[in-house]
């Protein structure tokens, strides 16, 4: 008897809520006339019953529910509990029209505020305007999510992008519930992102998983289909035939121009890789078995230009293999020049091209890929979010400053000619097994000219690291790099992030250095971990990344010059003034002239 009174305890729970707030709202303010009519599985939630299986289903079709009133309102989720009872009673009579147990649904869902927004349980967000304001207008999700997903591959990518874009949040707001923030996630994609609508098949099967079943019903109707399928196979076999030895040629043609253009492609890439250069040419296989075929569990990082898997080759070594994207609009020729640059380094503190692969077919299309050694410590962005125990020691963020600006050294001056990097920041600098950092991510790097002091280019880059005179006239120098590198030692020093610095009271993290030298707290600008040590050379890599961070051109030190302020071969010259706000109206001209500040 106990046994049956708990197993009815949570229906008669949901049986209590919805009685006790029916007064209060008696309305649901979604459509769920849909239930009955799109084609889903509903034998999954029949005896017998999989109780896993089938809440997993309802959660499904209820989200097409919460993903429309979604799309109305730019609203996440129901305002409150008395909503959500009235909604989840009207589900239960839906799914009772379809013969499906009425039980089920307080089994599944026996706390009708979870479908109730809830302010802690993704970064407190609401709205799609606070979505747009915590992820950022353009996510991978938007360029993978926006297409039809009833095609195997492209439905893969959006769930990658979406899995990828889960782990971001978790890693920005720790606070946030990983599985509530998914399923934000999975709501947005399909209101806002996927153009075909909520109970599209291309949006339920593959955003909302579920699972659908289409059946022919009644025997006599099945009887009709065979006779009309064998009638048609009848009329048209005869063409069929006369037709095979057609098809079979324009496919064995095909195959031939795809082998000829892909063979024409590889030869162009190869040309682009110097000779010597160690790079090994990787089929696509290779690569798929090290990968376990791209599995998103192995994804350790994505971007704007690709994501990132850790894969294991046939001879153990572990290696990092980047799936570069948007190649309809970035093209070989990028590609090449990308892949001609990489192969020019060899610097213990740059990250070395170990191979490429290109492949084009009629399934993936055009896919280009980068192989390089793993870095098992990540990336310095990584390291400076780590607490206690793992937060970095001033011995391996001073080895970390010292290894990026022999890295750039090494491309501004011991190449010709000279390559500009125009994208350092902390997540471009890898860490291998011993904590030493090398540069990485050349895709935006560019060839600099001889004899030319600086050039006028397109602007490229990340916020928060951008030189403003680049930023603003497009003029790129090699102080373009250590204005971002200065912006990188203030990180290392302070462990704090530039962006995290720009959103706050305290301005940028250049200003806020400066104030803090000018008042004499320059020990606050250390980091707590590492504020009892060597006080003076802290000091030092303070004053010289406050240097290289400023705003007026002429008073940066060259990378050679600030390698040499950092191992104290060179004094350090006195501080310039501090520099002007970005919308002074002096700013101009000390921006061009490198004229300090007056008074």
């Amino acid at each position: 008897m106990d046994k049956q009174v708990m197993l009815f305890l949570p229906h008669l729970l949901f049986l209590f809520t919805m009685l006790t707030h029916e007064a209060a709202s008696s309305t649901c303010p979604m459509d769920l006339s849909y239930v009955g009519s799109i084609p889903w599985n509903t034998e999954i939630c029949k005896d017998p019953i999989d109780k896993d299986h089938c809440c997993d289903t309802l959660l499904s079709v209820f989200a097409i529910a919460l993903a429309e009133r979604l799309k109305d309102t730019h609203i996440f989720y129901l305002p409150d509990a008395n909503t959500s009872s009235t909604c989840l009673h009207d589900f239960t009579l839906r799914l009772s029209a379809l013969s499906i147990n009425q039980n089920m649904v307080p089994l599944c869902f026996p706390n009708p505020t979870r479908f109730v927004f809830n302010s802690s349980a993704c970064a407190g967000i609401r709205t799609i305007q606070d979505w747009i304001n915590k992820v950022g207008p353009d996510t991978p999700l938007n360029s993978t999510c926006n297409r039809d997903l009833k095609d195997n591959t492209r439905c893969r990518l959006c769930s990658d992008a979406a899995s990828t874009l889960n782990s971001t949040l978790s890693t920005i707001y720790p606070d946030a519930d990983p599985t509530k923030c998914f399923y934000y996630i999975v709501l947005y994609a399909a209101a806002a992102v996927n153009p075909y609508g909520t109970t599209d098949l291309s949006t339920t099967s593959c955003i909302l998983d579920l699972e659908h079943s289409v059946v022919i019903q009644g025997s006599s109707h099945r009887e009709k289909v065979w006779k009309l399928g064998f009638a048609l196979l009848g009329a048209v076999i005869g063409v069929v035939l006369a037709f095979v030895m057609i098809v079979a040629y324009r496919k064995w043609d095909k195959r031939r121009r795809q082998s000829v253009y892909h063979r024409e492609i590889e030869n162009k890439v190869r040309a682009c890789v110097l000779p010597n250069a160690g790079v090994k040419w990787f089929h696509v296989a290779e690569l798929e078995r090290a990968t376990e075929r791209f599995s998103r569990t192995n994804v350790v990082g994505q971007g704007g230009h690709g994501v990132v898997y850790k894969g294991t080759l046939s001879d153990g070594a572990v290696v990092a293999v980047k799936d570069i994207f948007y190649l309809e609009g970035k093209g070989d020729e990028e590609f090449c020049y990308e892949v001609e640059i990489i192969s020019k380094i060899k610097h213990r503190n740059l990250l070395a091209l170990r191979g490429c692969c290109i492949s084009s077919d009629d399934l993936e299309g055009k896919r280009r890929f980068l192989v390089y050694d793993f870095m098992p410590n990540g990336s310095l962005s990584d390291q400076l979010c780590s607490d206690g125990a793992n937060r970095l020691t001033w011995p391996q963020r001073k080895n970390i400053i010292l290894d990026v600006a022999k890295g750039l050294a090494y491309l501004h001056y011991e190449i010709k000619p000279p390559i500009y990097h125009r994208d350092i920041k902390a997540t471009n600098i890898l860490l291998d097994s011993k904590m030493n950092a090398k540069l990485a991510d050349f895709g935006l790097a560019m060839q600099g000219c001889e004899d030319q002091s600086h050039l006028t280019t397109r602007v490229a880059g990340t916020y928060g690291y951008v030189a403003p005179e680049y930023a603003l006239y497009g003029q790129l120098t090699e102080k373009t790099d250590v204005y971002s590198f200065g912006i990188v030692i203030l990180e290392i020093m302070s462990g704090r992030k530039v962006l995290d610095t720009l959103d706050s009271s305290a301005g940028s993290i250049t200003d806020w250095a400066w104030t803090m030298t000018e008042s004499g707290k320059i020990e606050e600008v250390f980091d707590e971990s590492i504020r009892e040590g060597q006080e003076k050379i802290m000091e030092r890599f303070v004053h010289v990344g406050m240097l290289c961070a400023h705003v007026a051109v002429a008073l940066r030190p060259t990378i050679v010059e600030a390698l040499k302020m950092l191992e104290g071969a060179i004094d350090i010259p006195q501080l310039p003034d501090r520099p002007v706000p970005l919308g002074h109206e002096s700013f101009q001209s000390s921006l061009l002239h490198g004229l300090p500040r007056s008074g």
